[in-house]
């Protein structure tokens, strides 16, 4: 029996969390799971299909190897692991994007200012950076197309979860706000056939989902118009419901009941807000979200509670009516106007 680490172990381990970050990031952009997909592979050509050092690549592949990410077998070789399978490109569940997006180098300079950031209130991605954090983005084009592409492979895992949670079949006009490049709008559509979509974002992005295969694809396209603008300006009129999938998480209360506000001015009658987020619960126990609400802190935004939510909803004239849980992390918070 494994012998149980002590608390002062613990603590060692936790604080070198960066280093297995680091780590994985590095192997993202070698593309080492790619260049395993077919079986395993020595060592030497291992380094030489991937241009580095042997000696270097081996050091890091066996400590990758000791959190379950690749085994290395006999005669220095190695293969994939299921953990190793979500870093290849192409493949449902992929989170190489992801890897190669969460631990590049501009984030990385923000979290250096996280204690900035406690001391002063102070956002520490402007800190770093001089900009909010999209229009970083909109100036740095590289590095938008792995934002996207990273946020691309999560909603392949969240998406289906939300679509089959909430039941959309008393709507017949859903507006998804800032729903980027349309990966939930068009899952949503599949999943009902009466139901038609109005796509809205920013001039750039629409411009970006009009040739998406996610838009283009058949029975969606008849069924979903694309129009661009500034949530914070106003949002399509007329829709029977309003989602927006992490949305609200990225902005602070002012800005959020603002474009809460909008889309109360903008629905029908009988229309709703459902806000896709993580829902903090009270307790200790291990939570994604709270460790995401860091992240949120780092750009100024924040993940937020049901009692916060509500606050939220209070002030732009909405009732928060229930919070729905999904398969995945997300619950879908719903909304009416008062």
């Amino acid at each position: 029996m494994a012998k149980q680490p002590s608390p002062a172990e613990m603590m060692r381990n936790l604080a070198i969390g960066y280093w297995v970050a680091r780590l994985i990031h590095v192997a993202a952009k070698l593309r080492l799971a790619d260049l395993l997909r077919k079986g395993s592979r020595t060592l030497e050509d291992l380094s030489k299909a991937a241009g580095v050092q042997p000696e270097p690549l081996y050091r890091i592949l066996r400590a990758l190897a000791s959190v379950g990410i690749f085994t290395e077998t006999k005669g220095r070789r190695f293969k994939l692991t299921p953990l190793a399978m979500t870093l290849q490109t192409g493949v449902s569940g992929s989170m190489h994007a992801w890897a190669l997006m969460i631990n590049d180098t501009w984030g990385w300079d923000s979290w250096k200012e996280l204690l900035y950031g406690v001391k002063t209130g102070e956002v520490p991605f402007l800190k770093a950076h001089g900009v909010p954090i999209f229009e970083y983005l909109e100036k740095h084009p590289e590095d938008l197309e792995v934002f996207g592409e990273s946020m691309t492979s999560i909603s392949q895992i969240e998406n289906p979860a939300v679509a089959a949670a909430y039941k959309f079949s008393g709507i017949r006009t859903l507006v998804d706000v800032a729903g980027g490049h349309g990966s939930l709008l068009a899952t949503i559509l599949k999943a009902n056939p009466r139901l038609h979509g109005v796509l809205f974002d920013r001039g750039p992005v629409i411009a970006r989902a009009e040739n998406e295969r996610h838009m283009t694809a058949k029975g969606i396209t008849e069924r979903c118009r694309l129009e661009s603008g500034d949530f914070f300006e106003a949002v399509p009129k007329g829709g029977d419901a309003y989602i927006m999938k992490y949305i609200l998480h990225d902005w602070n209360d002012e800005a959020c009941i603002k474009i809460l506000t909008n889309c109360r001015a903008a629905m029908n009658e009988k229309g709703k807000v459902l806000v896709v987020d993580n829902v903090i619960a009270p307790g200790n126990d291990p939570s994604w979200g709270k460790l995401l609400d860091i992240q949120m802190l780092i750009i100024g935004g924040r993940e937020r509670t049901k009692e916060e939510f509500a606050a939220l909803f209070a002030a732009a004239r909405l009732k928060l009516t229930r919070v729905i849980p999904t398969k995945c992390s997300l619950s879908i918070v719903e909304g009416i106007p008062v």
